[in-house]
């Protein structure tokens, strides 16, 4: 009779995380001691932080942490319950009504987290027979609710990155009469391009299917006033739904998904994702309505950042690198090898210089980069600092 398996012996069997850190490169799960924003301290060093997805730098700004500090004097820590229950405090509507507004669509729908909030969408709309049409490079939360989906009976069918010759011939290939969906990043998290959405919204158009834009690294970003891809295009009418997260532009935490009356009403009834779990903090809802006010009114922070984001990627391509196409506030640097990516890595951050490092499995194998992200708060000071430990790292080990 052959033995039983053990189920955590792949967590046993799992030494690389170990092995990398016995060589003193490891770049994940470093606590910060304290932050203003663009710098931030590790262990009492002061570095430049070039790696948030704190675009407008509203995390630290005095305005949005009184919101929060208001709000828990008044409601508590917690709301105790979900939405669906006792779990909504007039903080919440109050949230989905200037969403709505700010993104010009009849509803909006918070959710506790933006990772929760594609598992709200996804799997509640498109069910048994339908399709989901999905970008390859599509973030991971939303290959996780489409997984969900699968789960219950629907299917999905991917095209390749940005393609749209090989979306139309995806939707092609779709019976005529199954509902579909297509799902697409607006702004790419790892590389920062920008989804070619006039060609995706005619294909919609033409075969008859729906869209969700996750846009949770577009707003404050692109778009009039910040309001993200759709705006950008001027093709907010076109995009059924779009969705994204307070963690980022917004300095908070949770996620909303916007579109039409009836369809936020379904979601609202029926996303498991929503019914079952905590609603979000009235702190964290109090952080946005500060910060939307804070976006609304000085457009001037996003022509700030990306002034910001052009002026290191000018001088990290003069300097020789290869960087993945954007311009956006993302500027992922190809390193093309993994040891390399993860001793660049630990070189920054001895020089004073947090950045991300994308490595296997979570890029394909010669994908491996460095990924920056920079603030409207960043002052130039700083950015030469990034651009010149780069420059001078990247000579010392041959990437340029």
């Amino acid at each position: 009779m052959e033995k039983t398996k053990d189920l955590f012996k792949k967590c046993i069997d799992f030494t690389l995380a170990d092995e990398v850190k016995a060589q003193g490169v490891y770049p994940f799960f470093h606590p910060i001691d304290e932050t203003e924003g663009p710098v931030v301290s590790f262990g009492g060093k002061r570095m430049v932080m070039a790696g948030s997805n704190n675009y407008l730098g509203l995390t630290a700004e005095p305005k949005v942490k009184q919101a929060s500090i208001d709000a828990i004097k008044k409601y508590g820590t917690s709301c105790s319950g979900s939405r669906y229950m006792t779990g909504t405090v007039k903080l919440h509507n109050e949230l989905e009504e200037k969403l709505a507004d700010f993104f010009e669509k009849e509803r909006c729908l918070l959710f506790s987290t933006g990772y929760q909030t594609g598992q709200g969408i996804i799997p509640t709309l498109v069910q048994r027979g339908e399709y989901i049409v999905a970008d390859r490079d599509n973030h991971a939360s939303l290959v996780a609710a489409s997984i969900m989906a699968q789960g219950a009976g629907a299917i999905q069918v991917r095209y390749n990155h940005n393609n749209m010759a090989d979306l139309e011939r995806v939707l092609q290939s779709i019976p005529e009469a199954a509902a579909r969906l297509i799902v697409s990043d607006g702004v790419f998290s790892v590389s920062g391009e920008i989804v070619d959405l006039s060609g995706l919204v005619a294909l919609a158009k033409k075969y008859n299917a729906r869209i969700l834009i996750d846009d949770a690294h577009a707003v404050g970003v692109i778009g009039r006033g910040g309001r993200g891809t759709p705006s950008e295009f001027d093709l907010v009418d076109d995009v059924d739904m779009i969705m994204g997260t307070f963690s980022k532009t917004f300095g908070s935490l949770g996620g909303y998904v916007v579109g039409d009356r009836s369809v936020i009403n379904y979601i609202k009834h029926n996303a498991a994702s929503l019914i079952f779990s905590a609603s979000p903090t009235p702190a964290s809802v109090a952080a946005v309505l500060a910060s939307l006010e804070i976006i609304k009114d000085q457009p001037e922070l996003t022509e700030k950042l990306i002034a910001n984001t052009d002026y290191v990627r000018q001088g990290l391509l003069k300097a020789g690198f290869t960087l993945m196409p954007s311009r956006t506030a993302i500027v992922t640097v190809l390193i093309a090898d993994q040891m390399k990516t993860l001793i660049f890595w630990k070189k920054l951050f001895d020089a004073g210089v947090y950045v991300n490092a994308f490595i296997r499995p979570g890029v394909m194998p010669g994908h491996e980069a460095l990924r920056t992200s920079f603030m409207a708060t960043h002052e130039k000071e700083h950015l030469d600092k990034v651009i010149m430990e780069f420059e001078t790292i990247g000579r010392e080990l041959g990437v340029i």
